[in-house]
This record gives C-alpha cells, structure tokens and sequence, in this order.
C-alpha cells in the first residue's frame, strides 16, 4: 500500500513533468486502439482497469464510507466518467493537442471566474483567442463534432473540480479517487459492453488497455502524491500549464498530428493563460490538488 508520508529520493518537479508526459502517452496510446475497439471500448477498458488497479494498489476501506460521503463521491465518480468518454470521443475526431487544449478551458475557466481580480479577466481573453483559432468557423478542417467533445470534457472537468473539493472535505486521502473511479468504472463499462466496445477485445489489447490504464491514471497519480507535498501551488499550477504543448508534441511524435501554426499558436495562447492565472494565484495547495487529480484522469 503506497503512503502519502512517504517520499522517493527524486525532486518533485521532474516527478510532474513525468506525469504530465505519461497522461499524454496515455492518450497516444489510448487512441491507437481506436480502429479496433473504438473510442467507447477504449475507455470503457481504461476505466474499469484504472479502477481495478486503483483499488488494489490503495486498498481503500469502502465499506466504512457513510451515506453522507457516498453521496458525494458517486456524482463525483460519473462525472469522471463522463468527462473520459466524450474526450476519448472527441480525441476520435480532432489531434491530441488540440483536444487537450480545448479540454484545458474547464480548469482555466474554474480558476478565472473563481477570481475576482482583474488581471485573470486578461487571462480568460487569452485563452478565449486560443480557443477562436481552433473553431471550425475559422476556415480550418478541425471537426466541429470533435471540438463540441473536447469543450464537453472540459465542462465535466470544471464540474470535477468543483465536486472533487467537495469529495476532498470528506471522503479521505486514496478513498476518494479510488472510489470515484470505482463509481465511473460501473457507469462506464456496461455503456461499452452494450455498444459492443469489447467484441474484438484480444490479449494483445488488452495489455495495451493496461498499459492507457497504467500511463493515464496510475502512474502519474502516484507521482502526484510524493510531489505535491514538496511544491507549492503556484509552481504545480504553472507546470500543469505544460500540458496543452505536451500534448501536441507528443501527438506529433506519436500519433504524426501535424498542426496548422494557428493551432499552435492557440496551444501556446492557452498554455500561457494558464500558466498566468497559476503565477497570479493565491489558490491554497488542496484545492490545486483536486484541480490536479482531474487533470490526471481526464487525459
């Protein structure tokens, strides 16, 4: 069972660029068993291996949660999985960065509107442009279908947030993650069983789905407990603004998304709203820590 008050000897900062890197990985991943199983079957599999591997690696008390903390982890938990499901369908249709981009305005918009000072209204500009270079309305040949999927992830990832700080107040440590993924696991995987998601599920995909399970959730969450203990807020912020250029980088290498200049110009206009509202913030660490854990499974 792995404690919070442990720490490996590795410094904080490289252990979030690693989990950063990973989530995206993940995603690659994730999506190069779209032909054979789908964007459905494909997070039905991650969700419910990401479940199983959660559960046995925390070893959560379940049974001791009462009424009162059910109650908040179970829309806490659907909202995880419905946020998985429409980003996994909008990652079928448009590149990995832009996907990740578009997603990133949920996060963003809890942080601005959560905000009263001015100078974070110059950051939802910012990323408001970024989001205008990317829309079909734009002359591009970005699905407008896959653009309406990623800013729907991005929605359930704000709502996330928002009932993750719930669930932080009263569901303890590892339970609540691993409860919430226990919740979306059950919403998720009969959805994909009935469309048929796992009908040419084989070994081999299977130990790939381990391996989007492993890179999207597991390893990158236990990153997060060691590191966050030894950053502060406004520097965890700011390196999970990375997340938006990671992701088109890695969708370049891996997947061969090549983006158009505007497009990167609306990754580097998002990522540097983010990283602006992160400098600027007086957000305590356990609320950046619920933000943290949605950026971790939602990719």
């Amino acid at each position: 069972m792995i404690h919070r008050s442990e720490r490996l000897a590795v410094p904080p900062v490289p252990m979030i660029i690693v989990g950063i890197v990973s989530v995206q990985g993940g995603a690659a991943l994730a999506k190069g068993l779209f032909p054979a199983l789908g964007p459905v079957g494909t997070v039905g599999l991650r969700i419910g291996l990401s479940a199983a591997i959660l559960l046995a690696a925390f070893r959560p008390r379940l049974g001791r949660l009462t009424a009162a903390q059910w109650r908040a982890v179970v829309p806490y938990g659907l909202v995880l999985g419905i946020m998985n499901l429409v980003f996994y369908c909008s990652l079928a249709r448009i590149p990995l960065g832009l996907a990740v981009t578009l997603e990133f305005i949920g996060p963003l918009g809890v942080a601005v509107f959560g905000s009263r000072r001015a100078i974070d209204v110059v950051w939802g500009l910012l990323a408001a442009a970024g989001v205008l270079l990317i829309t079909p309305w734009t002359g591009g040949s970005v699905d407008p279908l896959g653009v309406a999927f990623a800013l729907g992830a991005g929605a359930c990832w704000a709502a996330y947030i928002l009932l993750g700080g719930h669930v932080s107040r009263t569901v303890p440590g590892t339970a609540a993650v691993s409860a919430g993924m226990l919740v979306a696991a059950a919403a998720i995987v009969p959805i994909s069983a009935g469309l048929h998601g796992f009908a040419h599920l084989t070994p081999k995909l299977f130990a790939a789905g381990l391996g989007v399970a492993l890179l999207s959730s597991v390893i990158p969450y236990t990153l997060e407990m060691f590191a966050l203990g030894a950053l502060p807020a406004r520097t965890f912020g700011i390196l999970m603004s990375l997340e938006p250029a990671v992701g088109a980088l890695v969708g370049l290498v891996a997947l061969k998304e090549i983006l158009a200049p505007a497009q990167w110009l609306a990754v580097a206009l998002v990522c540097a709203a983010s990283a602006g509202s992160a400098l600027a913030s007086r957000t305590p660490a356990p609320a950046r820590e619920m933000e943290s854990t949605g950026g971790w499974t939602a990719g």
